[in-house]
């Protein structure tokens, strides 16, 4: 067996294909910059969170199919071979028991990422992918469907690997495999992941191994419980986290490089950085690529007012004032610190008001819990730190308030977090309000994140109500 090594892009020829679809969300998910803790250490929000997690915690809010409004090109390794889609499950030629699986899953047609990949992963031969796709657009489901595809119910052995970066993730996707597959007869999933100890020797007959690196690597190569030549379909995922993760992106190389030739591979991404794209390119050879182009989050549509305050107490009493004067659909409050958060969610419940509280103190299933009691409405305020602001769109969001204005460690204007707080209302093209309560010591950095984004911030009297009612968005 000749061991498979990816090849780079450099000589190699694309067609483009440029579509344009929409997408509820930022697009973008990746750790946060710590914010400064003001000479309080213990204080400060630990939003340096850790990217496994905030892809579970994707998944886990992302219940249903999203949209974009990424634009996504389509870059062909065969220019000459004409470019497709599907906009039904049936146009695939998809096994009766796979329908069943996929319709019983609630999907109805592809989704865009979908349309796109499914052929080419369908396709005969099989084609290698490299996709950019974040939570909630439908890959797992896509490349779920791709390894129940080509699986041979008859043979009793591993046929399709997937990698995922943490046992918790592996089984999400064994989910999907286990909902999308119970039509199809004597199809069964195993997974390779810490805990799961199977004796030396003992013969692996289930068709779709699901696992962590480390653990693979170990079940092939030490343990001798997988054959990779004999796998069909090789899917990587969540290789922006692998690249993360000490380690996997080399154990996720070494376990390539033992599959045959033949073997279909498809590697997904939510991000796709150029150290990510160039892993990918390594260890997929001679791939399609979907990549996503860069969302430009903009502030036109968004009206920006400032208060000036004195303390947190005087914040507090002008936020009131705002709240009282303006009819809200649902707000987010960003707070710089844990301390911050905790303070104003204890005063505005005790003001009789729906408030949740969000910060990196929580399990991901808790953060997953409030921000999908959130999204129903069953709070009307989500009081957070730096854990929201990429990434969750609720519709009915029309407010954004910065209790704290968003500094980095050397105490400057942390422009990039300040675009994605703001960026939580005024989505879709609908218009959106974002009020700054600023201390009089802070209002120099607001000018200079006005000055950056040359976007007007106009100053708000808290106590001049007319003015207040006057707001319309």
């Amino acid at each position: 067996m000749e061991a498979r090594a990816g090849g780079g892009s450099s000589d190699r020829s694309y067609g483009v294909v440029t579509l344009g679809w929409r997408r509820r969300g930022s697009g973008r998910r990746a750790a946060e910059q710590p914010n400064d803790s003001l000479n309080n250490p213990e204080d400060d929000e630990d939003d340096v969170v850790d990217l496994a997690a905030n892809s579970l915690l994707n998944k886990l809010i992302h219940q249903s199919l999203v949209e974009s409004s990424h634009l996504v090109e389509v870059l062909q390794k065969d220019p000459s071979s004409p470019l497709y889609s599907v906009k039904t499950f049936e146009e695939l030629r998809l096994k009766e028991e796979i329908l069943k699986g996929i319709y019983a899953m609630g999907f109805n047609r592809p989704s865009k990422i979908q349309e796109m990949a499914l052929p080419m992963m369908l396709a005969h031969p099989p084609q290698n992918l490299i996709a950019q796709s974040q939570s909630g657009t439908g890959k797992t489901a896509a490349f779920v469907l791709a390894m129940l595809s080509r699986v041979n119910a008859l043979d009793m052995f591993p046929q399709c690997l997937c990698l995922a970066p943490t046992y918790e993730l592996a089984l999400q996707t064994g989910h999907v495999v286990e909902q999308m597959g119970k039509f199809c007869m004597n199809v069964n999933v195993m997974y390779a992941i810490r805990g799961n100890h199977i004796p030396r020797g003992t013969e692996v007959t289930k068709q779709i191994v699901i696992g962590t690196p480390g653990t693979v690597l170990d079940w092939c190569f030490k343990r001798k419980l997988i054959d990779l030549t004999k796998i069909r379909v090789f899917v990587l995922d969540e290789a922006d986290v692998m690249m993360d993760t000490q380690g996997f992106s080399d154990q996720s190389i070494r376990i390539q490089r033992a599959l045959p030739s033949e073997c279909q591979m498809l590697l997904f991404s939510a991000t796709f950085e150029d150290s990510v794209l160039q892993f990918a390119e390594r260890i997929i050879p001679d791939p399609n690529v979907i990549k996503l182009r860069k969302e430009e989050l903009t502030l036109n549509n968004i009206q920006q007012y400032y208060v000036l305050c004195e303390n947190k107490k005087d914040k507090y009493q002008a936020l009131c004032n705002i709240y009282g004067g303006i009819t809200i659909g649902q707000a987010i409050i960003f707070c710089q610190t844990r301390r911050n958060a905790k303070w104003l969610t204890v005063e505005m419940m005790q003001d009789g008001h729906q408030v949740s509280l969000l910060s990196g103190e929580l399990t991901v299933d808790q953060r997953a819990s409030i921000i999908q009691r959130f999204r129903d409405g069953k709070e009307k305020v989500l009081i957070t730190t730096n854990v929201c602001a990429r990434g969750i769109d609720v519709k009915q969001v029309t407010i954004v308030v910065n209790f704290d204005l968003p500094t980095n460690q050397a105490l400057e204007p942390d422009y990039e977090t300040y675009l994605h707080r703001i960026g939580r209302t005024g989505r879709f093209g609908k218009k959106g309000l974002a009020f700054n309560m600023i201390e009089v010591n802070k209002l120099p950095l607001l000018m200079q994140i006005q000055d950056h984004f040359n976007s007007s911030i106009k100053h708000l009297d808290p106590e001049d109500m007319d003015e207040i009612e006057k707001i319309e968005y």
